[in-house]
């Protein structure tokens, strides 16, 4: 077989085409739940813990972040960083909150699709099968109700 016919094949599977469709909605939807959070939920967080915003909770590594924030006690992160490294936990709570909404999200919809799945099944009860006696007694029974 040839390397591109293997190829072909290998591609045209409904899985792989099934799972790059997952893959494209994954990142819109990722995209969303980011705006979820960044834009709806941080917002009156933020209002709670101060007018700096969440993301902006950071701790300087270096005296030059250090004498900048001491200087501006409001400074970015974004301009803290252009000053040298910090360790930005108010980022990484951030992005832990997106995966905790986007993980229960996702749960919900599997849970649907499952439920929806259960739903579409036909149960058909087990019907035992007959012993010969069964079978030729059952005929003779169908016999006698024609005559």
């Amino acid at each position: 077989m040839s390397f591109l016919k293997e190829f072909k094949e290998f591609a045209v599977k409904g899985n792989v085409i099934d799972l790059a469709v997952a893959v494209i909605i994954g990142a819109a939807f990722s995209r969303i739940v980011t705006s979820v959070v960044n834009d709806l939920i941080m917002p009156p967080v933020s209002l709670l813990i101060g007018n700096k915003g969440f993301i902006n909770f950071y701790d300087p590594l270096k005296d030059k972040v250090r004498s900048l924030l001491a200087a501006n006690p409001n400074l970015s992160l974004e301009d803290a960083r252009k000053a040298g490294p910090v360790f930005a936990w108010g980022n990484f709570v951030t992005e832990v909150i997106n995966f905790a909404i986007l993980a229960f999200i996702i749960f919900l919809m599997v849970k649907a699709i499952n439920s929806m799945k259960r739903r579409q099944e036909v149960v058909t009860p087990l019907v035992p099968l007959a012993s010969a006696e069964v079978v030729l007694l059952s005929e003779i029974r169908d016999l006698l109700k024609v005559k």
